[in-house]
């Protein structure tokens, strides 16, 4: 799919590996509908692909200039997401494309024992919180988008974040159980979106260079690095860069792609 001036849903798109796509996509002429529930958050990200927009109109040889619209919202909640689906509707009138990348961490071990007594557990709402963001949202905007797509009649790709965490990491019960979600439904939804044209592929990344690392001691931030095979964190521009390639090969589809460095072999 060429994706100059097609609209394309990317939610998470406040800040981090949301933001990195946005701009990649923005950069190659695509029409943003971008979602997240921070509405400052969004507000940086647009003026980002402005300015990129306005770099790109003082270079005579480039010809892409990004639309883009912003939605708050909860992608955990069945209401809100429904809405703004309506709302792109009516706005753009079409959907091609849509990147399920919110998500949270609720991290913690699944108990915690001293000397044979229980001193800690993870409490439901750790549970449910990432599974209502991750999974739930993933889920709720996939179907609200593919309804959209397979109504306009132009086919169009879904692509699910995951995450290698998906395999089970120690701390991260809620995480990783949501990742194997999303993971799941690339397949399931790839098979029954066939027959809408809608290819569906997932992006499983590895450790990414973000605010969380960028504040990590040193020596922990080295031990990281060399549990990596290709010995250094993966940058979001290479995330970014993942989604146009499978927006590009149309033969892609009901598959996951490891970003991974090599860390999960």
């Amino acid at each position: 799919m060429d994706i100059k001036d097609k609209v394309i849903v990317i939610t998470g798109a406040g800040r981090g590996l949301g933001r990195a796509i946005a701009l990649a996509l923005g950069a190659q002429g695509a029409t943003l509908a971008l979602l997240d529930i921070n509405r400052a958050d969004l507000e940086v990200t647009a003026a980002m692909v402005r300015s990129q927009n306005d770099q790109c109109d003082q270079d005579s040889q480039c010809d892409q200039d990004s639309q883009c619209e912003l939605f708050v919202c909860n992608v955990a909640s069945e209401a809100e997401v429904e809405s703004v689906f309506a709302g792109i509707k009516e706005r753009f009138g079409v959907l091609h494309g849509l990147i399920n990348c919110a998500g949270i961490l609720r991290d913690g071990m699944l108990i915690k024992v001293k000397e044979g007594e229980l001193v800690e557990k993870m409490t439901l709402a750790q549970w449910q919180s990432v599974i209502d963001v991750n999974l739930t949202g993933t889920f709720l905007c996939g179907r609200e988008g593919a309804a959209l797509m397979a109504q306009g009649g132009q086919g169009g790709v879904i692509i699910n974040i995951s995450s290698i965490a998906r395999a089970g990491n120690i701390g991260q019960s809620n995480y990783a159980a949501s990742k194997a979600g999303v993971a799941s439904l690339v397949v399931t939804w790839a098979r029954e979106l066939a027959r809408h044209g809608i290819r569906v592929m997932g992006i499983a990344p590895g450790v990414f260079a973000t605010d969380m690392t960028a504040a990590m001691k040193p020596e922990a931030m080295a031990r990281m690095q060399q549990a990596i095979p290709v010995g250094t964190l993966g940058e979001a521009q290479q995330l970014a860069e993942t989604v146009s390639f499978i927006f590009a090969n149309d033969y892609l589809s009901g598959r996951m792609i490891e970003l991974d460095g090599g860390l999960r072999l």
